[in-house]
């Protein structure tokens, strides 16, 4: 619903792509749009943890101990000319006030959520490009050996990601989970999709919607096992992507990082234990389990995307009203 969803579009849509959005509408000041804190208003937060990476981190430290001191920060000085003691986001992400923030970034895989291989030769020329900015005050050896230090981290999380899913993956194939996709409200979609079938992962008619469809990845109105797998990689991965990446260390591991996903590991497990055996002793005893109600409809549940389509446009999905992706815009 739009009470829902407020604070997400005052940074989507209303502000992306527009100069005021970082040179401020009332205060139209180069020496102000160059300051780290400009970046804080839309880039923090649990499922894209910049700021707080960044403000942690040895970067941000120095950053926060120095801005006042001229000397060490000049704002007057355009960003090409900066020979600041540490780096602000601007002058790594746009370096020599180049517009394209992610030229000057690592590869992007849904903000560290994607199983990818950063190492592979498809990205040589954008890591090359990376570490050429931390060559500005460090060696070469030291920002790529720092890179391999975030690719070996996220494919550890990545280990825990599969582990996690595939938990949940087992509950849903058994018919286990409470509830089954098919006794929720329907997804943003229209349709009855389990909440964790992204684009072409866990195909198969057990997960709902045609092949290559997706899910909704969400957090709301699905079971507590989806719940913490959706903060496992929605939340906790990416801290372990953007704590490595900007040396927020404590980020990366034990505020949630790597030890988040630990313990919401465990939980999935245990959870998932706990339905099997209450499945086991319902057999033995031979009751039937009816999924609770207010899975299906509620006051709250009603005002969704996907009743709305249900009731106004049956038999048709979101995939089908929508003909290019620009419609949504508009509509």
């Amino acid at each position: 619903p739009p009470g829902d969803t407020a604070g997400c579009t005052f940074c989507h849509t209303s502000s992306e792509e527009r100069c005021s959005t970082c040179h401020q509408r009332h205060q139209f000041d180069p020496k102000v749009a160059r300051r780290s804190e400009q970046c804080k208003t839309c880039h923090w937060g649990k499922d894209h943890r910049d700021w707080e990476a960044y403000d942690i981190g040895l970067h941000g430290v120095v950053y926060q101990v120095n801005k006042w001191d001229p000397k060490q920060f000049d704002w007057t000085k355009k960003l090409a000319d900066a020979d600041y003691v540490g780096p602000t986001c601007q002058y790594c992400h746009m370096r020599g006030g180049h517009h394209n923030v992610q030229r000057f970034s690592t590869v992007y895989t849904s903000m560290g959520m994607s199983m990818a291989d950063r190492g592979a030769p498809i990205w040589k020329e954008k890591r090359d490009r990376w570490a050429s900015v931390c060559d500005d005050c460090h060696s070469p050896r030291f920002a790529k050996e720092n890179l391999q230090a975030l690719d070996e981290s996220v494919k550890d999380a990545g280990l825990k990601y599969r582990e996690t899913f595939k938990v949940a993956e087992d509950l849903v194939k058994d018919g286990v989970a409470d509830p089954m996709p098919k006794d929720l409200c329907p997804d943003w979609s229209g349709q009855h999709v389990w909440s964790l079938k992204i684009g072409a992962y866990h195909d198969g008619p057990e997960y709902g919607g045609k092949t290559g469809e997706s899910g909704e990845f969400r957090m709301s109105n699905c079971s507590d096992v989806e719940r913490l797998c959706f903060e496992s990689v929605g939340y906790f991965q990416t801290y372990i992507m953007k704590g490595m990446a900007h040396g927020s260390w404590n980020d990366a591991t034990y505020s949630d990082g790597s030890f988040g996903m630990d313990r919401w590991l465990v939980n999935v497990k245990h959870d998932a234990s706990h339905a099997r055996r209450l499945a086991a002793i319902e057999k033995k005893v031979g009751t039937t389990w009816v999924p609770e109600s207010f899975w299906k409809t509620g006051e709250w549940l009603d005002q969704l995307t996907g009743p709305y389509i249900v009731k106004n446009h049956p038999g048709k999905t979101i995939f089908d009203l929508c003909p290019d992706p620009g419609w949504l815009d508009t509509h």
